[in-house]
């Protein structure tokens, strides 16, 4: 489960997360948590069907925001706006039992946690689900997120 703080905009429009600057999807293809083709994640319609159909059921993958409102920057969202969201993703992760949940960014893994005191990677675990804080996609070097999502690829696979 990859939870993220709020949708962009243009994010929201499209129903696909993380499709107005589609990085992140390039790096979960190039980590090997997918296994598209490129020209597939370039195009919206594609990969709005690879999100729709298989996304969750072929790759048991899925995506959540902590705050379900869009903006431009976590700069415009107001102070509490997250605490619905707190309590949704601690039912999804006890319903659901995912083996990781990977928290993007350490905003994303702050605004859940109300704490600032923590470092990239392992956490302590959530209703026994793995949790993993990454870099944020879209800033730094490719080779360190890839490396973040292998690390997380392998923990699901060697459960």
């Amino acid at each position: 489960m990859f939870v993220g703080i709020n949708p962009h905009p243009g994010s929201y429009r499209r129903g696909i997360p993380f499709s107005n600057n589609k990085m992140f999807w390039y790096l979960l293809n190039r980590s090997g948590i997918i296994n598209e083709d490129i020209e597939d994640l370039r195009n919206d319609k594609n990969l709005r069907q690879i999100y729709k159909d298989k996304f969750l059921k072929a790759y048991n993958l899925n995506f959540t925001n902590i705050i379900t409102r869009p903006s431009h920057d976590v700069s415009q969202l107001k102070r509490g706006e997250e605490n619905s969201g707190r309590k949704r993703i601690l039912r999804l992760i006890s319903k659901d039992k995912p083996s990781v949940v990977c928290f993007i960014g350490k905003i994303t893994y702050s605004k859940f946690t109300g704490n600032n005191n923590f470092g990239f990677g392992w956490q302590k675990d959530i209703h026994n689900s793995k949790v993993y804080v990454m870099h944020f996609p879209l800033r730094g070097e490719a080779r360190v997120r890839i490396r973040e999502l292998r690390e997380i690829n392998r923990a699901t696979t060697h459960d």
